[in-house]
């Protein structure tokens, strides 16, 4: 199969869409399809050697974290999509690359498939200089309406289908497809590494968390917690990797809290490093509440360490609570609690993290989340033949 995927996130950019994409675009050509990759510059890298990745201009975006905000518009790439042959196109956003999608779906006459990957309301206060109820009303109104036009829809867990009915899409041509963690950049964790790095003793334990220091991760909560668990176990770290705005904030609640001392910021993580963090852990909480999927959790999974999270959307769909991890709402004394249980109980610890170990390479694999790709891929092709 020839597939084209359209996307305004891509590496080197380290966010869950660009991993997600990355993976699927491996795992595809591994099992012998053609993949495009249509994606934005990054910043003022020079990227080379990327067969089949194609890169239109971007500038920086005027927004709290480091993203680079493609245009839409390329001579050269339009001349080069014209002449590839193309089964299927894959859109990853409703706007900017995904109208480009569009676009190319209708001259190519061929099906679009369109992958909800946010709940976009959550993400509205990166808009500038514009309200974020309003923008949050217009993103969602957007994605509506590019799902409503698009002959699948792909949502990375099975919880979001009634969340994006209720929003306004009418018909069921959904399918959950989750991204899966790429065996290969997850071989041979090395957790001992991070702990000698941050001087981190064997006689500590670790609490950690990897994701952006911002206000749609539900963050501040999260240190809310943490520094209440840290002040009754001073035998207990938090390492934290990520950056962002709420940084300092953060750091202003351990601070009055009396516990900066037992306090790790690790600043940005590198992509390839991301699994021995994960495996420097000897629990991992997580409080967004934001995901359609949480990428980090099944990575989390798959390096075999027990997770405590508030399980609100798609988080809540790979948690299979007191198995893989635990499932708490957003609660500061139940998500405290259910920490301690584990702090408490190494058997436990041990035993959830073996079972998430086994349930990530059963089903949240790049190879057998591209294996699900395929088949809707193959519905919306028929799909699009009937039309």
């Amino acid at each position: 199969m020839r597939i084209a995927i359209f996307t305004n996130n891509y590496l080197p950019n380290p966010y869950g869409v660009s991993t997600s994409v990355d993976g699927f675009r491996q795992a595809l050509t591994a099992m012998g399809h053609t993949v495009y990759i249509f994606a934005p510059q990054w910043g003022d890298e020079v990227i080379e050697n990327e067969e089949n990745i194609y890169r239109y201009p971007s500038i920086k975006a005027p927004i709290k974290i480091d993203f680079s905000l493609v245009i839409p518009y390329s001579s050269h790439i339009d001349k080069i999509i014209d002449n590839l042959d193309i089964d299927v196109i894959h859109a990853q956003h409703p706007n900017l690359l995904g109208m480009v999608a569009s676009k190319w779906a209708t001259k190519k006459d061929v099906p679009i498939v369109f992958t909800w990957h946010s709940l976009y309301d959550r993400y509205a206060h990166y808009t500038p200089l514009i309200s974020e109820k309003l923008s949050g009303r217009w993103a969602v109104k957007n994605a509506v309406g590019f799902a409503m036009e698009s002959d699948w829809v792909i949502v990375p867990t099975a919880s979001i289908i009634d969340i994006i009915h209720d929003a306004g899409v009418e018909h069921t041509r959904i399918s959950p497809v989750a991204s899966g963690v790429d065996e290969k950049l997850f071989v041979e964790p090395n957790g001992e590494m991070i702990r000698e790095k941050y001087n981190i003793t064997e006689d500590k334990i670790v609490l950690g968390t990897t994701a952006r220091l911002t206000e749609e991760k539900n963050v501040i909560f999260l240190a809310e917690v943490v520094a209440e668990i840290l002040q009754k176990n001073k035998n207990t770290v938090f390492l934290c990797g990520g950056e962002g705005d709420l940084q300092d904030e953060m750091e202003e609640i351990f601070k009055n809290k009396n516990i900066s001392e037992q306090v790790i910021f690790a600043g940005k993580v590198a992509r390839e490093d991301v699994k021995h963090y994960l495996d420097a852990n000897d629990i991992f909480v997580y409080a967004s509440t934001s995901e359609t999927q949480g990428t980090i959790v099944t990575e989390n999974m798959y390096i075999g360490k027990p997770i405590v999270a508030v399980g609100e959307n798609g988080v809540g769909s790979l948690i299979e609570n007191g198995i893989n991890g635990i499932s708490v709402s957003e609660d500061k004394k139940e998500f405290i609690e259910a920490t301690q249980k584990l702090l408490d109980d190494k058997n436990l610890q041990e035993e959830i993290g073996k079972n998430a170990y086994h349930i990530a390479r059963e089903k949240y694999t790049t190879t057998a989340c591209a294996q699900n790709l395929l088949d809707v891929y193959e519905k919306a092709i028929d799909y699009y033949k009937t039309k």
